[in-house]
């Protein structure tokens, strides 16, 4: 119990920090892309090592003890595909001007529109497609951290750490829209924090639907695809974000430290 305990504070912290994005929106002028650059790198880092050589590793060994070696091996790659293909399609159906790889700077929350004729409702409908399409998308997150943490819980420090990274971003993503639409700073905050909600709401109903039946199949399937989930993200998204605000190769910088920081970590705890 105190193990599901962490695991679910651990991915609310993680959600929650849609709302560190929406503050900094908020409270900063400028936007250092430099930092957010090597920041996004780094959790693509931390996400893609850990989980081809951590997650997936795990998830392959726990399905072979328990099925046999071919069928063993058969279903971890499958399921690793399968999470692939369980956020590409979430990722299909969301709808275009809710995009959440769309990375907003901080500078656009006080600046003119630029020529950009949208009107409020416009707007507030972009923030507010953005807001569900984050939620959308952090749900999975929520169970992936949820189920690291409860098998490894330094381990799913690590990908709550790599994925509220990500999430100020994001937030950032909400709030602007919101803020043109209403110029409310509570308003565009509030929605903002709404939409890391999901991570933790996601992580409760794997801890109510899937613990009751956790046995080592359904653990291994579900740390292969978890596995495959956060691999797609980082190369969909994460990279993606990192590269547009890049100057120098700071995001490969930031991709080889998180991996480098995310290999000694599990070298010290072995």
């Amino acid at each position: 119990m105190d193990n599901v305990l962490f695991a679910l504070w651990l991915t609310l912290l993680a959600g929650l920090a849609t709302g560190i994005g929406s503050v900094l929106a908020f409270f900063t002028s400028h936007t250092n892309t430099k930092f957010l650059s090597l920041a996004l790198g780094f959790s693509a880092g931390v996400m893609i090592y850990v989980s081809m050589i951590e997650i997936f590793f795990k998830a392959k060994v726990a399905l072979v003890a328990d099925l046999g070696e071919v069928p063993g091996n058969w279903v971890t790659v499958i399921s690793f595909f399968g999470g692939m293909l369980l956020i590409a399609l979430i990722d299909k159906f969301i709808p275009k001007q809710g995009n959440p790889h769309e990375v907003k700077k901080i500078e656009e929350m006080n600046a003119p529109l630029n020529g950009n004729n949208a009107s409020s409702p416009d707007l507030l409908k972009m923030g507010t497609f953005t807001a569900l399409a984050i939620g959308i998308h952090n749900f999975p997150e929520g169970i992936a951290t949820f189920a690291s943490a409860i098998q490894d819980p330094g381990l799913g420090i690590a990908i709550a750490f790599a994925i509220a990274i990500h999430n100020i971003p994001e937030g950032i993503a909400v709030s602007v829209p919101v803020y043109f639409a209403t110029k409310s700073k509570k308003k565009a905050f509030k929605l903002s924090f709404l939409s890391g909600l999901s991570e933790p709401i996601g992580a409760l109903l794997a801890y109510l639907v899937l613990m009751p039946f956790l046995t080592d199949t359904l653990f291994g399937i579900i740390f292969a695809g978890v596995a495959g989930i956060m691999v797609f993200i980082s190369l969909d998204e994460l990279l993606p974000a990192a590269k547009k605000y890049d100057e120098a190769h700071t995001s490969i910088y930031g991709l080889v430290g998180g991996m480098a920081v995310m290999a000694l970590s599990l070298l010290l705890f072995i």
